[in-house]
């Protein structure tokens, strides 16, 4: 089968191809896993920290690919979940515990850096974390809700935003734009508030509801509840935290954040920045139960992923466009 194979740690700046596109053998579906035949595949950012060294994989070579859409085409001994031709999402989530902290769990493998991803054609996965996707939504749509919508939905659980009080987002790609969609559904009476350097950014989350939009370090009209960072960068946090009330939360939902401005973390102000009973609270990975409630809310909304669409053998285009520009919602590989 064809995949796109990572060999080793490199930046992108330096190495505008670091995946090799390989033939390498089917695998075959183990006790309780399943065989996926995947349609396409959603580019996301952890796939940069993972070839640049940030979350590194324990072993080379591995294929990423963590936003995985399919359907099952072998069932390994013991596999009753699914039947042959089911179609199924396959999320950040490989395997783990099964306990409800199993994204904190030592047992926690994910999908496309601990094992092979979805950059390739087949795939296997236990049968309990390939979850059936909402006939609603295509291929191409349902991807990206698979770890950036499922991610950002964890994220709005843990910012504890009520009715009637006021959100920010502070960068607004893959996740943010699925995220804004998903509040406006779930909390009706709350403004939403979106930070990001671009203006092409900002007039899109307009277009979806935001009740204002300006640069990431702009000053809004009120101070925010909650907030939630989706960005790479350390900036955004400190200018966050500053636009906080009193008692309000900052949500960081990355799994790694790049270096290039950690320096600006010597201007934290306790006073400006912390005080007041300000808290920060950090997503870590996703549970079986956050995609499952994802995407039964994604689905009732119904939330509308913007997508755009790349041949597997364009996977580093797509890759260095993620890391290089600004994109209005999410890129997704097609390989068929």
């Amino acid at each position: 089968m064809r995949a796109m194979s990572l060999t080793g740690i490199s930046r992108l700046d330096e190495n505008s191809e670091p995946l090799s596109l390989v033939e390498i053998p089917c695998p075959e579906p183990g006790q309780g896993e399943v065989l996926v035949r995947v349609s396409v595949c959603g580019v996301c950012h952890t796939e940069l920290d993972e070839i640049e060294g940030r979350t590194p994989p324990p072993a080379y070579p591995v294929v990423p690919g963590h936003e995985v859409v399919g359907r099952i085409a072998g069932l390994g001994d013991g596999a009753t979940r699914h039947q042959l031709g089911d179609r199924v999402g396959i999320a950040w989530i490989h395997g783990s515990s099964g306990a409800d902290d199993e994204n904190l769990s030592d047992q926690f493998r994910a999908t496309g850096r601990d094992v092979n991803g979805g950059y390739a054609e087949y795939m296997t996965v236990g049968e309990n974390y390939a979850y059936a996707l909402p006939g609603i939504f295509s291929d191409e749509e349902a991807a990206p809700l698979l770890c950036a919508g499922a991610v950002g939905y964890r994220a709005l659980r843990l910012s504890n935003i009520g009715a009637g009080q006021r959100l920010g987002l502070t960068g607004f790609g893959g996740s943010g734009h699925l995220v804004l969609q998903l509040a406006r559904h779930l909390f009706p009476d709350t403004e939403v508030y979106v930070f990001a350097r671009n203006g092409e950014e900002r007039q899109f989350a307009r277009e979806l509801g935001a009740s204002w939009s300006g640069d990431t370090e702009s000053e809004p009209p009120e101070r925010l509840h909650a907030i939630i960072d989706t960005t790479p960068a350390w900036r955004p946090v400190l200018a966050a935290l500053r636009v906080l009330r009193p008692g309000g939360r900052l949500v960081i939902n990355a799994i790694r954040k790049e270096a290039r401005d950690r320096h600006c973390l010597a201007d934290l102000d306790y006073a400006a920045h912390l005080w007041l009973e300000k808290e920060i609270k950090t997503v870590a990975n996703v549970t079986r139960r956050d995609v499952v409630e994802f995407l039964e809310v994604a689905a009732a909304i119904p939330l509308r992923p913007t997508v755009c669409t790349f041949p597997l053998a364009r996977a580093n285009e797509a890759l260095v466009r993620l890391k290089s520009s600004h994109i209005r919602g999410a890129y997704v590989l097609k390989m068929f």
